[in-house]
């Protein structure tokens, strides 16, 4: 990351966005706080925290770690004040790699598991502003609903217990921009960077675009081409095919809003 500071308004948009979810806003957050930094979470015990973090560095497309917190801790320097218990709008709760509730606050379920070590993911959403500046229609920001995330035929590489597939997210652009939206999300690489696919999602092993494992389905005009990006919720890929026995994650789309700006890792 370099050493970039936001400005005093853009901290205050991420602060006035994490108020809002605190307070009760339960929405995706794309084109939110626009110009900063959004990361996914993933929430383990203890026991796995190695695990997946080896996981991570095996797969740094998918899984970019921007911060690890201390276990029981809910805080990062990413955000001054911030608590990931309450500042996500919407978690997941795992038993057994099987999704067992969604909870628009997770504190109680913190201090049920104090062992829980925390990452922070990096997040496609943090590139989404450059693009937009570019000129490049964002399809689920227009039309105000959730990415579509895609499981896909490619097998992340193991680490320890954990294993499971490579989960993408979908953004349909012109045939005339991709190479401009190769380009300018290559300069990301800490927030999942280029494209890992272009076109043809049959070779992906999707089946049907309009049916999305994760987020909602979206409009593709003609002339348009769909991209696929290594998304964050890989993690919860793992966690449901290695059957971890507790795991807390963000709710796909609804990502953790920190006061770094985009442009801190540009070249990370």
């Amino acid at each position: 990351m370099r050493l970039i500071k936001a400005s005093r308004q853009a901290i205050a948009a991420a602060r006035e966005a994490r108020a809002a979810i605190r307070g009760g806003f339960d929405r995706p957050t794309a084109g939110m706080a626009p110009g900063m930094t959004q990361a996914n979470m993933i929430c383990l015990p203890r026991d796995w925290a190695f695990d997946f973090l080896l996981y991570a560095q095996r797969n740094p497309q998918s899984c970019p770690v921007l911060d690890v917190i201390e276990a029981g801790d809910y805080r990062t320097p990413l955000a001054e004040g911030a608590d990931l218990r309450s500042d996500i709008p919407r978690y997941r709760v795992w038993e057994q790699g099987r999704l067992v509730d969604d909870v628009t606050d997770a504190t109680a379920l913190w201090r049920q598991h104090p062992d829980l070590v925390t990452f922070l993911i990096g997040c496609s959403f943090t590139f989404e502003t450059p693009l937009r500046e570019a000129g490049i229609e964002i399809r689920h920001i227009t039309d105000g609903c959730n990415v579509p995330m895609y499981k896909t035929n490619r097998q992340c590489r193991p680490a320890g217990r954990l294993s499971g597939e490579l989960v993408v997210s979908m953004r349909p652009i012109p045939a005339e921009r991709v190479s401009d939206a190769v380009t300018i999300s290559g300069r990301f690489p800490a927030v999942h960077g280029a494209p890992v696919h272009i076109g043809e999602p049959h070779l992906l092993g999707i089946a049907d675009l309009q049916r999305p494992d994760f987020g909602d389905a979206v409009r593709i005009e003609p002339g348009e081409i769909p991209v696929f990006w290594a998304c964050g919720v890989t993690p919860q890929a793992a966690v449901m095919r290695s059957g971890v026995p507790f795991a807390i994650s963000h709710a796909p789309g609804h990502m953790f809003i920190t006061d770094i700006p985009d442009a801190a890792w540009q070249g990370a």
